[in-house]
């Protein structure tokens, strides 16, 4: 699977492209009124021939259509096919249409904001690389919301023995191992081990430098990020802020958020402070004198970095500075906890060691985005105006059918932020649908996984700067004046409507063949359409079928197999007929192009465009390939959709 997940964009040339025969058969019928125009693409058209005919990149042909469709349209008049092949083949014909500009004048708790969960890994959660790659790619890819797991750093001191050096190593790397993939011992030997393994870790500790307090970097240990009690790869925390540094602000200038799960001791976060002020100069947000009273806007944030993480109220920190442990050099935490607050797995994690301590400067860098341990949503921290609380899938699952409304109205002003679940070592995804319905703007997911979460994040955000302005009934107080937490319903926040939608399906072109197949021999396309849309237990507080895991589509149908890489499907039609209680902005279509095959059916293309962004009328739907990078291939439709 390609790593670079490119978003999905509209083409920038409005030249006419070479088409398939088949294609261009349609395209003749269509411009020969014998499939007319729906007549607000014909006015559409009208527009794009007067644009082009007197603009500066005029290059239209000397005819243009004298009269286009103003009533009925069996009774217009043939289109020139010239110029229609340009406009059809334009970012006008693109099914998916351009976002709105955005109005960045709400608090930045009312967006949704494109989020990456252990953002650092290149592919599963067990053993894979960790890149300063991955950040850069997620980044240029336009993700907003990043995260950071810091660990404490091994010493680069040269005056260690070698044979010391080997068996620290050993040591270091037995806390990748979870107690579970490890072999029983008798009591005996398990005694014994114990013993020996105390012995040597007191000789460890008599020996061990302490290069954090060296004033030279090249020789003191700096902070590592890596997946604790993992195989995983791990890379300096130094290269990752660098990193970030130079691919931030490429895709947009808007404001990126920096989650920090952070596992390192006291002396090792006191050179994260100091890398980040100085990787970070001129780029991290000023910390407040006194209370956070209200979050800004994300235009007055513009390339600024903020930083997640844990808040510890000064008179705390004062009181545990004077409870200073020794530093650890052993990782403390298992690869299952994925949140900078740790707040959210229950009893499950109520035996694991908790992470460090936050020292007071690095707290103090959490400004408008100070992470809380989620206790519930009565808790005085609930209407702190900069808490965020980040909540693992099951756990919001669980106060999804507890306090449904009130976790709805929390998210209408406070900020939240959602994670998959750590038994999800393969890097599959949640369905971000389910919680963006719920109002919550980070939904972080793992980008290492091509499946259909990471394609619905896609819908959402394909074009964006990363942040896209809730739809109204989403939103809190432009103003910064918070309200008290309440039981407003999801339900009830915005209208609800009925969807028809049909979707005639005519031909693709220069379709991409599923990953590791050469040959177009036996390759036999279908388009299998999909349309995800709230379901009726998402506003009733009721349990959510399959606890937010991603699945296919609510409604889904299927053409009959084609063949090869310009198949034509000869206008079949999908319907969606009366689908109830839909929110255009909070819904989508998704379009697979798979292989016809015995066993699994193996997915060639893709796209996914949200609901209100789908266009009505004749269009092309541009296609990603299976790894999700940027193809030629396109299919051609006829899109009617009503809403009531």
């Amino acid at each position: 699977m390609s790593n670079d997940i490119v978003p999905q964009l509209p083409p920038e040339s409005s030249s006419p492209r070479t088409l398939s025969p088949a294609i261009l058969t349609y395209l003749t019928s269509i411009a020969s009124n014998k499939r007319p125009l729906p007549y607000d693409q014909a006015q559409e058209l009208q527009s794009y021939s007067s644009r082009t005919h007197h603009g500066a990149t005029a290059q239209a042909p000397s005819q243009v259509p004298p009269h286009l469709p103003t009533g009925k349209p069996e009774s217009t008049p043939p289109l020139d096919l010239k110029q229609f092949l340009k406009y059809i083949t334009s970012e006008e014909g693109n099914a998916m249409s351009k976002l709105p500009e955005q109005d960045l004048s709400y608090p930045i708790s009312n967006y949704f904001i494109n989020s990456s969960h252990n953002t650092y890994l290149t592919g599963n959660q067990l053993y894979s690389d960790a890149s300063t790659d991955a950040y850069k790619n997620v980044l240029l890819r336009g993700c907003r919301c990043i995260e950071i797991d810091v660990w404490d750093g091994d010493s680069k001191s040269s005056t260690t023995d070698k044979k010391d050096e080997t068996e620290g190593k050993k040591h270091r790397f037995r806390p990748h191992f979870p107690r579970s993939l490890t072999p029983r011992h008798s009591k005996e030997s398990s005694k014994k081990e114990h013993t020996t393994a105390k012995a040597s870790t007191e000789e460890e500790s008599l020996s061990l430098p302490t290069p954090w307090m060296s004033a030279s970097t090249a020789a003191r240990a700096e902070p590592r990020v890596l997946h604790g009690y993992t195989l995983t790869k791990e890379i300096p925390f130094r290269d990752v802020c660098m990193a970030i540094r130079d691919a931030a602000f490429v895709h947009s200038d808007l404001p990126v958020i920096v989650s920090l799960e952070v596992h390192a001791g006291k002396e090792q976060q006191e050179i994260m402070v100091e890398i980040m002020e100085q990787v970070w100069r001129g780029l991290l947000v000023k910390p407040s004198v006194g209370e956070c009273e209200q979050l800004p806007n994300p235009g007055e944030l513009r390339k600024k970095i903020l930083i997640k993480v844990k808040y510890v109220a000064p008179e705390k920190v004062t009181a545990q500075t004077t409870k200073a442990a020794k530093p650890s050099m052993r990782r403390k935490q298992s690869a299952s906890s994925s949140s900078s607050d740790s707040d959210n797995q229950g009893s499950e994690d109520a035996n694991k060691q908790k992470k460090s301590s936050i020292i007071e400067p690095l707290s103090a860098m959490g400004v408008y985005t100070r992470s809380y341990h989620f206790k519930d949503l009565s808790s005085p921290e609930a209407t702190a105006p900069c808490h965020v609380f980040s909540l693992s899938e099951k756990k919001f699952m669980d106060i999804h059918g507890s306090h449904g409304p009130t976790l709805f109205s929390h998210n209408l002003n406070y900020l939240m932020r959602a994670f998959p679940s750590g038994t999800r070592v393969a890097s599959s995804n949640l369905d971000p649908a389910v919680f963006w319905r719920k109002g919550v703007q980070m939904v972080a997911l793992n980008w290492q996984k091509y499946d259909a979460g990471v394609m619905l994040n896609e819908g959402m955000f394909a074009g964006s700067a990363g942040w896209v302005l809730k739809p109204k009934g989403y939103r809190g107080k432009r103003e910064g004046q918070y309200a008290d937490v309440s039981d407003e319903s999801q339900g009830g926040s915005v209208a609800h409507q009925a969807l028809s939608l049909s979707i005639e399906i005519f031909a693709a072109q220069d379709l991409p063949l599923p990953l590791g197949d050469r040959k177009a021999h036996g390759f036999n396309p279908y388009i299998k359409c999909e349309l995800h849309v709230e379901r009726p237990e998402e506003r009733t507080g009721a349990a959510i079928e399959g606890g937010g895991r991603t699945k296919d589509g609510e409604y889904k149908h299927k053409t009959k197999p084609s063949r090869g890489i310009e198949p034509d499907f000869g206008g079949e039609t999908i319907r969606f007929l009366d689908v109830p209680g839909v929110v255009e902005s909070l819904s989508f279509v998704r379009f697979k192009i798979q292989d016809d095959e015995i066993g699994k059916d193996d997915l060639a293309a893709w796209a996914c465009i949200r609901l209100d962004r789908l266009k009505s009328g004749y269009r092309f739907v541009h296609l990603l390939d299976a790894a999700g990078d940027p193809s030629q291939s396109m299919l051609l439709v006829k899109v009617k959709k009503v809403l009531s």
